[in-house]
């Protein structure tokens, strides 16, 4: 059996300061996902820093509009937030709609953003996988692929999903993530925090080593906005997307003034669909345009032997969000 060393930080800094000893420290929030691959060996750190005790669960509204997270929220906490509930209800249904209560209860804001991949082959410790260990390849190409691995975003070294359902409407609101470190605090935008698998699929974020996130702010919300998060799944509680969408809309009549599009269950980082969004502003809503902006979203998706049906999909998560979202003006 393994040891590790526990110790429990009361202040950030000592957090940071404590995980700059080994470079095999672990940051120990909710623990959901840490504690699983530490179980498997897939994860192996020889002190994890509990940050409980950080003053960093909090959520407040910033005089700019925006929505400013601490790290420790809970899934719960966030999901249920009255002006979450109300202003990013996106992001509500989005949390409510992935694990249990318990494991929400538990799981924090910031443990939630970097969550590892559930592909098979990286937990199973023993296939050729890129991400556990660089340059043995990746045994989900040829291998069973229908499930949690991508379409879009992926490379020759990585096809596994981002499994996040925070994240991809996250994505879709606009947000950055505040972290800190030896050097001092800095914000990276939410859309450039996950990093495609590329020739580095181990690289899965933008932290440096032993910074921390303390805070995902979040944008102010659209005005006059209605949003909505559809997850497609084998079965309908306790499962990974196989395709989901993140859809914000801002309707005057039955013009699309603005649409923010972001997927889940399709992507090797949550994925935002700018172009689709641009195929939107400023044309009439109906069932073509939505088909338009879905066939947009997924024009670049390359499917392996069993994921060929994630592409249909995936645009049909879209569209029946969409569908959803503009019944009034579609009336």
């Amino acid at each position: 059996m393994r040891t590790l060393e526990y110790i429990r930080a009361s202040s950030t800094e000592q957090a940071i300061a404590t995980h700059s000893r080994s470079d095999a420290t672990a940051f120990l929030a909710g623990g959901t996902t840490l504690l699983d691959l530490v179980k498997l060996d897939i994860m192996q750190p020889d002190q994890v820093v509990d940050v409980h005790n950080l003053a960093l669960n909090q959520i407040e509204t910033l005089s700019d509009g925006r929505t400013r997270i601490g790290a420790m929220v809970s899934n719960t906490q966030l999901a249920n937030h009255p002006r979450i509930k109300s202003e990013y209800a996106v992001l509500s249904q989005a949390l409510l709609s992935g694990a249990t209560t318990q494991l929400r209860n538990k799981a924090t804001t910031a443990g939630n953003v970097m969550q590892r991949v559930r592909c098979n082959y990286f937990r199973d410790g023993v296939s050729a996988c890129n991400k556990r260990n660089p340059g043995s390849g990746c045994a989900a190409i040829e291998g069973h692929n229908r499930s949690v691995h991508a379409v879009l975003g992926t490379s020759d070294q990585c096809i596994a999903t981002h499994p996040s359902d925070m994240c991809v409407a996250m994505a879709a609101i606009g947000a950055s993530v505040e972290v800190q470190g030896p050097s001092g605090k800095r914000e990276i935008n939410f859309l450039d925090f996950h990093l495609l698998p590329a020739s580095t699929p181990w690289k899965e974020h933008a932290l440096k080593p032993d910074e921390l996130i303390t805070h995902v702010t979040l944008d102010a919300p659209l005005t006059n906005n209605q949003s909505a998060y559809l997850k497609l799944r084998d079965r309908s509680s306790y499962q990974f997307a196989l395709a989901s969408s993140a859809v914000i809309l801002v309707m005057d009549g039955k013009i699309i003034r603005e649409a923010r599009i972001a997927m889940g269950g399709l992507g090797t980082k949550p994925w935002r669909a700018l172009e689709a969004e641009r195929a939107l502003q400023g044309v009439t809503a109906s069932p073509e345009a939505f088909a338009k902006a879905a066939a947009i979203a997924l024009q670049d998706a390359v499917p392996y032997s069993h994921n060929a049906y994630k592409i249909p999909l995936g645009r049909q998560a879209i569209v029946r969000n969409l569908m959803t979202l503009g019944t009034g003006a579609l009336a």
